[in-house]
C-alpha cells in the first residue's frame, strides 16, 4: 500500500505543480483592426499597447515582462478560431484576451476549455455566453447585455418621463436582436403603455442608412434606441443629423461614448460605456489609475481613451490580478494554467473604473454607467450621469433573463438611481 500511496501523492503533486517561470508572458489579443468595426476595435488594441507599456514599466507580472500578438477579428470566425488554436497550442503563450465579437466569444469559449487556455473575453457582451454552459477557462469581466440595455431603458424613461413612442435600430445579428428584446421587455415591465413604432435591423457594415432614416422620420418616435457600433454608428449619425432626425427624436446610442471624438454626436443624446468604463467618472478619479493611463494613451495616440480602450485596460488588470492571486494561493513562483483558471473563480478585484467580481458562472458583475452628451470646454463628454448597481441589474443565476425582466414592476424603476445622481 505504501508504494501505491506514494505514487498517488506524486501524481497529485504533479497535477498541481507550477510551471517554470517564463522569460516573457506572451498573450494573444483579439480585436477588430480593419473594416468598419476597427473604429471600435482599434481603441481596444491601443488600450492594450498602453497597458503593456505601463505593466512592464512597473516590473511586469510577478517580475515577468508582457508581450502580445494581435489577431484581427475581421478575418471572420474560421480564421479567428484557427489563430486562437495556433497560439494556444504554442507553449510560449500563457493567456488569451479574446475577443471583441460576441459571436467569436461564443465560438472560442468551449475551445478554451478543450485546450486548457485561461481566457478573458474583454468585450463580447452577449448574455447568451453562459446560458446553460459551464466553462472552466473562459471568464468575462465586464457584464452582459441584460444589465447594459436595461440600464439604458431605465435611464431614458427617467430622463423622458412622457415618452410614448420608441423606435429601435440595431445591427442584424445576435447582439442587435438581443438588445431589442431586452429593451422591449424592460419597457413592457416598467412602462407598458410605451409603443414600439419601428424596429429596424440593417446589415452590419452597411455604408448607407438613408432608407432606415426615412422610416424613422416617418414613425415620429420620441426616442430612438440603437446599439450600432464602430463605423456603422458613425455613419448613421453623420447621415441622420443633416436630415433633422435628432431634432424631433432623442438618440440613445448604447456605444456612443466611443464615437464622441470622431463624430458630432448631438448634444442631449444618451450614451454610455457598456459597464462602468468611463475614465473620467468619479470612481475612476478616486481609484487613481485612469488618469495616468489616459495621459500615457494621449501621449502615444494623440487622443483621449474611449470605453473600448478602458475595457481592454480593465481586462489586463483582471489578468494581472489573476496571476498574483494564483501565485499567492498556490505558494509558487509561476502558476500552471489550471491554477490560474481556478484563481479567477469568484475573484474580486479593483479595476481602473470600479469593482469587478466574477459570479459562479464566470460572468463579471460591474456597475452600469449612462449619461447625456454635452459639450464642456469644447469637448463632447458624458454629463447628468447615473451609476446602476451591477448586481441589481442581473437576474439570479439559473433564471431565464427575459422572464426575469418581465417580473419587474414600475417600482423597480422608481428605486433606481436618477440621472444626475452620479457626478
Amino acid at each position: 500500500m505504501r508504494p501505491i500511496a506514494a505514487a498517488a501523492a506524486l501524481l497529485a503533486a504533479g497535477a498541481a505543480a507550477a510551471e517554470d517561470k517564463p522569460e516573457s508572458l506572451n498573450l494573444g489579443v483579439f480585436t477588430f483592426m480593419s473594416g468598419g468595426p476597427a473604429a471600435y476595435g482599434m481603441p481596444g488594441r491601443q488600450g492594450a499597447e498602453v497597458m503593456i507599456d505601463m505593466i512592464n514599466a512597473e516590473g511586469g507580472v510577478a517580475g515577468v515582462p508582457v508581450s502580445a500578438t494581435y489577431v484581427d477579428e475581421a478575418q471572420g470566425a474560421e480564421g479567428v478560431i484557427s489563430e486562437y488554436r495556433r497560439l494556444s497550442e504554442d507553449p510560449a503563450y500563457g493567456f488569451m484576451i479574446a475577443a471583441l465579437s460576441s459571436g467569436n466569444c461564443l465560438a472560442l469559449a468551449p475551445i478554451a476549455d478543450q485546450l486548457n487556455m485561461p481566457t478573458i473575453g474583454w468585450n463580447c457582451d452577449t448574455h447568451q455566453l453562459y446560458l446553460g454552459n459551464d466553462y472552466q477557462f473562459f471568464y468575462r469581466p465586464n457584464g452582459n447585455t441584460i444589465a447594459e440595455f436595461m440600464a439604458y431603458a431605465l435611464y431614458f424613461l427617467d430622463k423622458n418621463p412622457d415618452v410614448s413612442r420608441v423606435a429601435i435600430i440595431n445591427p442584424d445579428y445576435s447582439f442587435g436582436h438581443d438588445a431589442a428584446e431586452i429593451v422591449k421587455a424592460t419597457l413592457k415591465a416598467v412602462k407598458p403603455e410605451v409603443e414600439i413604432v419601428a424596429e429596424l435591423f440593417p446589415k452590419l457594415g452597411s455604408s448607407t442608412f438613408q432608407t432606415e432614416i426615412s422610416r424613422l422620420s416617418a414613425a415620429r418616435p420620441d426616442v430612438i434606441f440603437s446599439n450600432m457600433w464602430g463605423g456603422d454608428l458613425e455613419n448613421f449619425i453623420r447621415q441622420a443629423a443633416p436630415r433633422g432626425l435628432f431634432r424631433t427624436s432623442v438618440g440613445v446610442f448604447a456605444l456612443g461614448e466611443s464615437a464622441l471624438q470622431s463624430v458630432d454626436v448631438p448634444e442631449g443624446s444618451i450614451v454610455g460605456v457598456l459597464g462602468d468604463g468611463y475614465w473620467m467618472s468619479p470612481d475612476a478619479q478616486e481609484i487613481g489609475l485612469a488618469a495616468p493611463f489616459a495621459e500615457a494613451y494621449r501621449a502615444k495616440f494623440d487622443a483621449d481613451p474611449v470605453f473600448p480602450s478602458v475595457k481592454m485596460a480593465n481586462a489586463f488588470l483582471v489578468m494581472k490580478a489573476a496571476y498574483e492571486k494564483a501565485i499567492a494561493d498556490n505558494n509558487v513562483e509561476w502558476p500552471s494554467k489550471e491554477q490560474l483558471a481556478a484563481a479567477m473563480e469568484g475573484m474580486s478585484t479593483t479595476t481602473m473604473t470600479g469593482e469587478m467580481t466574477f459570479r459562479e458562472d464566470n460572468d463579471g458583475v460591474v456597475d452600469q454607467l449612462v449619461g447625456t452628451v454635452a459639450k464642456v470646454d469644447g469637448k463632447l463628454v458624458m454629463t447628468d450621469m447615473a451609476r446602476y448597481d451591477g448586481e441589481t441589474m442581473l437576474p439570479p443565476l439559473g433564471e431565464d433573463p427575459i422572464a426575469w425582466i418581465g417580473s419587474l414592476t414600475p417600482e423597480f424603476l422608481a428605486a433606481m438611481p436618477k440621472p444626475g445622481s452620479y457626478e
